[in-house]
């Protein structure tokens, strides 16, 4: 049997069919248009969509365990709680599921609460699953990097109160390990909830010192305006999904995105290494640029 991997073609999606790909594992990948990404050897494509129950039943039939990650659309818990529930119905008792940090404290935003209401779905079925609780991507400030490289601000209103911004490639490397210890094992595994965080937690002033030493020059944080970082979102991407990150970014001043007391240790002994530090990924960016 095989494992299926939804959200495929996108930037963590990717990375974890690689590199199952690179462990041996058989992979399919589900894709909504056949051709649309490159797949290494050994990974199978599957036409199919999230909320095509069709598709989506004839996607599970073939498969032992399943990777759940759901785009932000207006429909995300919709194709979650369809997919979990055609999962159930064929017999997948092995899922790892992409959530986000602090999903039930974070509740006035949409998507948040979306990715709650589907982690209390899989509570109250008891349903065998790994919940991976991601904070902030490292790699979403390559958005802003043209504008920290070219104006000297660092313009994402991520405030004082602490962000563990964990880099993506180390979100995969977990969900693999996970994906394949539940795959592997002779029976269904005990439920699991992961935090998923970087090494430190950082502020707006410490993320613009690293841009800063990265490029020797002088880069500033732009502040907590989170009106304008909504309208400045708007320009070029959906109101509502605009007004999400903004309510998000508020949320972030408010509470912080910083894991509990041990985490770190504990996810550094599954990747049998340390985890990324934003430092690393803003010299890579440099460097790359």
């Amino acid at each position: 049997m095989s494992i299926l991997i939804t959200g495929a073609t996108g930037t963590l999606g990717s990375l974890i069919t690689a590199r199952l790909a690179e462990q041996g594992a058989d992979v399919k990948a589900l894709v909504r248009q056949p051709g649309k990404r490159e797949f290494p050897a050994g990974v199978t494509e599957i036409i199919g969509d999230l909320t095509d129950v069709t598709s989506m039943r004839t996607a599970l039939a073939s498969v032992r365990t399943l990777f759940l990650l759901n785009a932000v659309t207006p429909d995300e818990v919709t194709q979650a709680l369809i997919a979990l529930n055609l999962a159930r119905e064929a017999g997948i008792e092995r899922i790892v599921y992409l959530s986000v940090i602090h999903a039930d404290k974070f509740t006035d935003i949409p998507h948040f609460t979306g990715k709650h209401t589907v982690e209390r779905m899989i509570e109250s079925l008891d349903i065998p699953a790994t919940v991976l609780r991601p904070a902030y991507f490292m790699q979403n400030d390559f958005m802003v990097q043209q504008t920290i490289q070219d104006y000297g601000v660092y313009p994402m209103p991520i405030g004082s109160a602490g962000v563990s911004m964990v880099d993506v490639r180390d979100i995969a490397d977990i969900a693999v390990a996970e994906l394949l210890r539940r795959d592997r094992a002779p029976a269904a595994l005990e439920r699991v909830t992961l935090e998923l965080v970087g090494p430190h937690a950082l502020t707006g002033a410490s993320v613009a010192q690293a841009w800063c030493s990265a490029l020797g020059r002088e880069v500033a944080y732009g502040g907590d305006d989170v009106a304008a970082f909504e309208a400045q979102m708007a320009s070029f991407s959906p109101g509502w999904l605009a007004y999400d990150m903004r309510l998000m970014m508020a949320g972030i001043q408010r509470f912080g995105m910083q894991a509990e007391a041990g985490t770190v240790e504990r996810l550094q002994a599954i990747l049998g290494r340390p985890l990324r530090t934003y430092e690393e990924f803003v010299r890579e960016a440099v460097g790359n640029a």
